[in-house]
């Protein structure tokens, strides 16, 4: 009988679980990766491998000075699990981890709708 991967279920709201598997050991669904922290919505820009790729996150800036809000956007670049198919273009939702590399320290948790 063929082993089964379980899928660990992350209690985030609108976040559902991908039908594929994979043996990624840094998969937030089938490895030991935990998320805690920062959830962030944002598109993708880059796929830089076929495990990492750059996410454009934009958000609202309070100006003191002007009393105004301002759009501001940063690049972050974050692992993309293999049981996902994530495009350029694509929303999704992105999780805060522990550093796995020096610049890595997001996971992609899924699209978002």
């Amino acid at each position: 009988m063929p082993e089964q991967k379980t899928i660990k279920n992350l209690q985030i709201p609108g976040v559902v679980p991908p039908q594929k598997s994979c043996s990624d050991p840094y998969c937030p669904w089938h490895g030991s990766l935990k998320v805690r922290g920062v959830l962030l919505e944002a598109v993708v820009e880059k796929l830089r491998t076929k495990e990492s790729a750059v996410v454009r996150h934009e958000y609202l800036y309070y100006d003191r000075k002007y009393k105004r809000y301002e759009w501001r956007r940063t690049k972050k670049h974050v692992h993309v699990p293999a049981c996902l198919d994530i495009k350029e273009g694509d929303k999704v939702l992105i999780g805060e981890t522990r550093p796995l590399s020096k610049t890595i320290k997001f996971v992609i948790l899924g699209k978002h709708t």
